[in-house]
């Protein structure tokens, strides 16, 4: 083979390398890959918890298997059945299938895919996970409908949530107990809390196009008024566990503590007269309380 042939051959490969990082980008910026803590941070403290310390290797690794695969599935899923949506707000017209960036059937067999693998994952952890995987799957699909009808979307998207420490409680004991719907309720109010401040920044588009929030009946001051009562909710609940769970003690606590502090730092953000500050109160600071909550609550654990 020439010379020249080789650099040829080589340029096409590096290219085709970039292609290939570069699409991967772009389908972890469709799925919000760096969101994954929200709830995963509830399930690994839910996991560990129900198993007083780490499952064996191969339930932790399929618990995690099921946990990705249901939220990129349904994270995607979302990006199809909004993609309409999506295209007439300014907010979101940038996103890729609007673009025609990534194509609705690449999308759809992502998430068929990722739900195979959620499916398969709970049929090797136990028949208890593997019968409720098509609620599951019935909840990560119809959130994305229920904006077109309910102000209660934040909730459902709550609730969808919450079937991650659920499902790991689940997975590990093979029954229901007090902690894991503790944990749960804890879960879905303070996701249904931080997206009520999400969509706040759409109260306008919402009203124009028919569509349901609690920004929208309530008006954008009530409803940051009822995300900070979900957050006040969410840090009893926690403390509730934290009473009720032998592992857990004054380092758990300690973390409550800085999560009630950033609390107070994620309302000090926002008003109805500013929301420049939406994306970083109602994100990126409850991606700090989910890390916090992860960390404190599995030192206490371990410690």
């Amino acid at each position: 083979m020439s010379t020249e042939l080789i650099k040829t051959a080589y340029s096409e490969t590096i290219k085709g390398i970039y292609k290939i990082i570069n699409k991967l980008k772009e389908y972890g910026k469709l799925v919000m890959f760096s969101h994954t803590i929200f709830s995963f941070s509830f399930a690994l403290l839910s996991m560990v918890i129900a198993a007083n310390g780490l499952p064996r290797t191969t339930k932790l690794i399929w618990i995690v298997i099921c946990f990705l695969g249901a939220r990129t599935g349904a994270n995607a899923i979302n990006r199809v059945i909004d993609a309409e949506i999506d295209a007439r707000n300014p907010r979101t017209a940038h996103r890729q299938i609007p673009k025609g960036e990534i194509k609705k059937s690449e999308v759809i067999l992502l998430t068929a895919v990722c739900f195979l693998i959620m499916l398969f994952g709970a049929y090797k952890l136990n028949w208890i996970c593997l019968a409720l995987s098509p609620v599951a799957l019935f909840l990560l699909i119809t959130y994305s409908y229920t904006k077109r009808f309910t102000s209660l979307c934040h909730l459902y998207l709550g609730v969808t949530c919450a079937c991650a420490p659920v499902g790991a409680w689940l997975a590990v004991t093979g029954k229901l107990s007090l902690v894991p719907l503790v944990m749960g309720i804890a879960n879905t109010l303070w996701v249904a809390g931080f997206d009520i401040i999400y969509g706040s920044q759409d109260y306008e588009f919402d009203k124009a196009n028919g569509l349901h929030s609690i920004p929208e009946r309530f008006g954008v001051q009530n409803a940051l008024r009822i995300a900070m009562s979900f957050h006040i909710i969410t840090l009893l609940c926690l403390l509730l566990i934290g009473i009720i769970v032998p592992q857990l003690g004054v380092i758990y606590y300690i973390g409550l503590v800085v999560i009630a502090g950033l609390f107070v730092v994620e309302y000090s953000m926002v008003s109805p007269e500013n929301l420049t500050n939406v994306n970083i109160a109602s994100y990126s600071v409850n991606q700090i309380v989910s890390i916090v909550l992860l960390v404190f609550g599995l030192l206490d654990a371990f410690i």
